[in-house]
């Protein structure tokens, strides 16, 4: 068999790397990370308040611009993946992303500033109401625009770039110096999420928008800041490969070729390498697509091993990383409805209104701050699982005892399947107590029920996330090539994108359905005259059918890497971890 070979092209270490980075830009870079995760993170929380009371919006056209916003801001990190690894670079993303983040919310600010960027006060005497303007709705959109760019370039790249500082492969401590960043990292943006849904949630309720908003805005400002003050001191690796364009290419080669018939595994093959591939010979998965590296003519490899024409050949590797992606793609899919369900917590806000909040005496929790429940519920298993739960059940078993990811993912589809169940039940009961109380027409009125009913779902939805998310994570980087590390990080974030989309679509089919003939729909903006309990029982019946769907999605995919290897993924390969494991669902 004949190999042809030339150097990968990629990101290399300039000559400046030993010079500079290093443990210094830690503090710039971590706090860019902190600071726009808690002004991002502290908007989203009492948002539909601000939709509803500000802008007079029913509960589901806010709740649908919410999805929407969320859609983008999840989806957009995967552009600026993209983006940064083939054209911009990872500095000049993140600089960029601040950027736009700031103004972003600072236009947010000035529409609680400015009297004239929201719909004036309603006329006391003939009870009628100013409507909101196109412009302004132009205005308020066009800050969430900005501020789902921003967190595209910022979120994918943030992680990556630290950890380009301090990665050295000849430094025999390099491990153990990404472990540190790592978690350095993941605790300050595991502070900067408690910051947003506890002070930042609590500015808002008592203090009002203008400071609710403004802080986020300054402390956005300080992120782009102290990002740039640290420019000289940073590592800017140059970019060399177009990962997106590798794929295209993949797609056009198979499509040139599919006329043509696949040799026998057992005939002579010649097939086009890199000289550093991970693989020389393609897998018997998805056959049809090694047609594209099959070199048909040695005249189509140049003296220097580099194909004359990319778009009539590929390496094993390129044809490998694209099946990949395909292969991951129905069970990606799966988490799609786990996010569907995380993403309701506007609902949950109302209900949380609705009920007392007291916790001691005369203190209040912020209904906005009930989301810590999950947040905590995530942190406190992250920091059992590995240290307590699976020494324990080695020690009782005698062998060690590992959960796999497949496993770990379908036990967080069936935790947010309880969640919804619990939650229809709560509201049922909560909302059955409001009419009893006189509140059916009242749904400001606070009911005779404590609010900590609802901690229990939200314990079961961190459970869920804690389990499936951190998996997903684990396997997309387990399955996928360390060239892909940057589409792994990201594929996370996408199904959230999607699972915004559908969280809309099934919010808006509902509102619309079961609001016909005059009727109150199951999401009406008085959840005391809705029926949120049968909203709560559509998304349980979703879940368990999701959860069919994910069993038979992975009996299809088969052994994933770690079965077939028998060892973890951290024993594997050293691979950056997503953000997103340790964070909320949007």
């Amino acid at each position: 068999m004949v190999i042809s070979s030339y150097e990968e092209n990629g990101f290399k270490p300039e000559a400046q790397k030993k010079k500079k980075g290093g443990f210094i830009t830690m503090p710039f870079i971590i706090a860019n990370e902190a600071f726009e995760k808690v002004a991002s993170y502290g908007l989203l929380s009492n948002m539909i308040l601000y939709l509803i009371k500000d802008y007079r919006m029913g509960l589901a056209q806010g709740q649908n611009i919410l999805f929407l916003w969320n859609a983008a801001t999840n989806f957009l990190p995967v552009v600026g993946a993209l983006v940064a690894d083939s054209y911009l670079g990872r500095y000049l993303t993140i600089t960029i992303g601040s950027i736009f983040s700031f103004l972003g919310i600072s236009i947010l600010w000035l529409t609680a500033m400015i009297p004239q960027a929201k719909p004036g006060p309603c006329d006391p005497r003939t009870q009628t109401c100013e409507s909101t303007s196109s412009l302004q709705y132009l205005i308020l959109i066009s800050s969430f625009i900005l501020m789902s760019i921003g967190a595209g370039g910022v979120r994918p790249c943030s992680l990556a770039f630290g950890a380009d500082q301090i990665d050295n492969k000849d430094n025999p401590m390099n491990k153990r110096m990404l472990e540190r960043f790592f978690g350095w990292y993941y605790a300050a943006a595991a502070v900067a999420v408690v910051l947003a849904f506890t002070g930042i949630v609590y500015i808002q309720d008592h203090l009002g928008w203008k400071v609710g908003f403004g802080i986020p805005a300054l402390l956005m400002f300080l992120s782009a800041a102290l990002f740039l003050i640290a420019s000289s001191f940073y590592i800017k690796a140059k970019v060399k490969r177009n990962l997106f364009s590798s794929f295209v290419q993949v797609i056009v080669v198979v499509y040139k070729h599919r006329r043509m018939t696949l040799p026998s595994p057992d005939s002579s093959i010649t097939w086009y390498t890199l000289k550093d591939s991970e693989r020389h010979i393609p897998t018997d998965k998805l056959r049809f697509m090694n047609k594209a590296c099959i070199v048909k003519n040695p005249e189509d490899i140049g003296l220097d091993g580099v194909a004359l024409n990319p778009w009539n050949l590929c390496t094993v590797d390129q044809v490998e990383e694209l099946k990949t992606l395909i292969r991951v793609l129905p069970l990606w899919s799966t988490a799609i409805m786990m996010s569907v369900n995380m993403s309701q917590g506007s609902f949950g806000l109302l209900q949380a209104r609705s009920m007392d909040r007291r916790l001691i005496g005369s203190f209040e929790i912020p209904a906005g701050s009930f989301s810590m429940f999950t947040i905590g519920t995530i942190v406190i298993w992250v920091l059992l699982y590995d240290r307590v739960l699976l020494p324990l059940a080695s020690k009782i078993r005698g062998k060690q005892v590992q959960i796999g990811v497949k496993e770990r993912m379908g036990m967080g589809l069936f935790c947010s399947l309880l969640a919804m169940v619990v939650s229809a039940i709560v509201e049922h009961v909560r909302r059955t107590k409001a009419i009893e109380q006189g509140f059916r027409d009242n749904p400001s009125g606070v009911l005779d029920m404590s609010a900590y009913w609802l901690v229990p779902q939200h314990i079961l939805s961190g459970l869920a996330e804690a389990l499936n998310s951190i998996a997903q994570t684990e396997f997309y980087y387990s399955e996928f090539p360390k060239s892909m590390s940057s589409i792994a990080s990201a594929m996370f974030g996408l199904g959230m994108a999607f699972a915004n989309l559908l969280a809309s679509a099934i919010l808006s089919t509902v509102d619309n359905v079961t609001s016909k003939g005059g009727k109150e729909s199951w999401t009406s903006s008085n959840i005391n005259k809705g029926h949120f309990e049968s909203y709560y029982w559509l998304l349980a019946i979703m879940s368990a059918a999701n959860l069919f769907y994910y069993l038979v999605c992975s009996r299809a995919y088969g052994p994933c890497v770690e079965q077939r290897n028998g060892f973890r993924v951290e024993d594997k390969k050293d691979s950056t971890p997503s953000e997103e494991e340790l964070l909320p669902v949007k």
